[in-house]
């Protein structure tokens, strides 16, 4: 079966959810709306720039998963879900995946965001397979530390050739479909790779190699 893999943020949703679930928190007083959302936002930016230290953003913003009880944090989840990922799934994505299914390939969504952000996300876009960078758990409730590689440049490709080991699949004819540069490792693995309303520097890199450029926008 040949393997349709999709980066999520900014290509099948029109917006960043990591950095929404940041908004989120601060809009609604959780977190200090100033302070966490200027971080929130400087660390945005690394990431665009292709700068980001994976872990002092992982610190960061998993912190809050281990101060609070389960409960709430699936009830701030639903609310998120509907005011802030809803209104950015783009139909042109969901009509890719099916274009996808229907044409019988395995959907993984592979992305940088927590699972906890991304586990319904997936779920709402009918993507059984979901890595993403992981959180720890003990005693049935979030750390708020990271745990395994973080599914983040170099680490996507680590992760998703763990994941064709115990499963059997391979990268023959496969799709990779990303708007960042971050995913260019990834990108260099796949047979075919697509640009998704690319950043700037992906822009150029995929019209140096010959990449389609498409817009699910």
């Amino acid at each position: 079966m040949r393997l349709a893999l999709f980066d999520l943020d900014n290509t099948l949703l029109g917006g960043d959810s990591d950095h929404a679930w940041g908004d989120y928190l601060c809009e609604r007083g959780i977190l200090d709306g100033v302070a966490y959302k200027n971080r929130n936002d400087e660390f945005y930016q690394d990431y665009l720039a292709g700068t980001l230290n994976i872990t002092d953003y992982l610190n960061f913003t998993l912190d809050i998963l281990g101060r609070t009880e389960m409960s709430q944090l699936q009830q701030w989840h639903d609310d998120f879900m509907r005011d802030c990922i809803e209104p950015i799934i783009l139909a042109k994505a969901e009509a890719l995946l099916e274009q996808h299914r229907q044409a019988g390939d395995k959907l993984v969504i592979i992305t940088a965001t927590n699972r906890f952000v991304t586990g319904p996300i997936a779920a709402r876009l009918g993507v059984d397979t979901l890595l993403a960078t992981e959180c720890e758990m003990a005693d049935g409730r979030y750390t708020g530390r990271t745990t395994d590689v973080p599914c983040f440049k170099e680490g996507k490709v680590i992760r998703l050739n763990r994941w064709l080991e115990e499963t059997g699949y391979s990268l023959e004819d496969s799709y990779f479909y990303s708007d960042s540069m971050n995913d260019l490792p990834l990108l260099e693995q796949v047979s075919h790779a697509f640009a998704v309303d690319p950043d700037p520097r992906l822009q150029a890199e995929a019209e140096k190699r010959g990449w389609p450029v498409i817009s699910l926008r």
